[in-house]
């Protein structure tokens, strides 16, 4: 093997380094702790997006229910007006039909008494409800906050390994550019199939590629092989620099 070849397999050690780098950067840049984070953070705004419905719907059946009874209030207190029109408008002369007509009215009061205290007690029902909702908007701020900050720092840090990878690419570049078209395009082959290396030194018997050592038959092939020939790993399948 000439000096060229020889230092042609140099680099290409130097491009598989680089390209190790770089997929140790691409596993960084998609297992960050703040991805993780906010999923969770996604999760929880979630789960609090859910109970919030379930209290709205309370709150809205509260508000239905009381809209309810105050129309109820309403209509009585037209038809009280009404009978007290009748009452002393002249209309009723009888004393039974103005003792039945004051029975009314007073009943009218009595139903509006009992509905004006049920409103109060759906208004005290409310309360607690409207300290939930409360709770709720406090929570989705500080989730939202946590959401921002765990944001913020994964930008960081996607940044700095996008830098980071920039500059292992330019020098993947440079080692690339001392390494022929087909040896390279065949170190791409071999480590584009899944675990894979590219190449690896040959030390001794053993391959640092899959680390596991040559039958001795097939070593002693190697040697008798022409210096400028490009051999492989009977076992991984990488290229050998010997």
């Amino acid at each position: 093997m000439t000096a060229a070849d020889t230092q042609q397999l140099k680099n290409l050690l130097l491009v598989q380094d680089h390209d190790r780098s770089a997929d140790a950067l691409a596993h960084q840049h998609d297992t960050l702790p703040e991805l993780a984070e906010l999923a969770e953070l996604a999760t929880l705004l979630d789960a609090l997006a859910a109970r919030e419905a379930e209290i709205r719907e309370r709150r809205h059946e509260l508000e239905r229910s009381q809209k309810r009874l105050e129309d109820e209030v309403a209509m009585l207190e037209d038809r009280m007006t009404q009978e007290d029109a009748k009452l002393y408008g002249g209309e009723v002369g009888g004393v039974k039909e103005l003792q039945a007509l004051q029975d009314e009215i007073k009943g009218l009061k009595d139903r509006q008494r009992l509905v004006e205290d049920q409103i109060i007690e759906i208004m005290e029902a409310t309360e607690p409800v409207d300290a939930e909702l409360g709770g709720v908007d406090a929570e989705r701020d500080r989730l939202q906050s946590s959401v921002a900050g765990a944001q913020q720092r994964l930008d960081e840090s996607r940044a700095a390994i996008a830098d980071e990878l920039s500059d292992v690419n330019a020098q993947r570049a440079e080692a690339a550019n001392g390494v022929g078209e087909e040896l390279l395009a065949e170190y791409d082959r071999i480590r584009s199939q899944p675990g894979r290396v590219g190449v690896a030194k040959l030390v001794g018997s053993t391959c640092h590629g899959c680390h596991l050592e040559l039958p001795a038959v097939e070593v002693d092939r190697l040697k008798k092989l022409p210096s400028d020939a490009l051999v492989h790993c009977d076992e991984c399948g990488c290229i050998l620099v010997r």
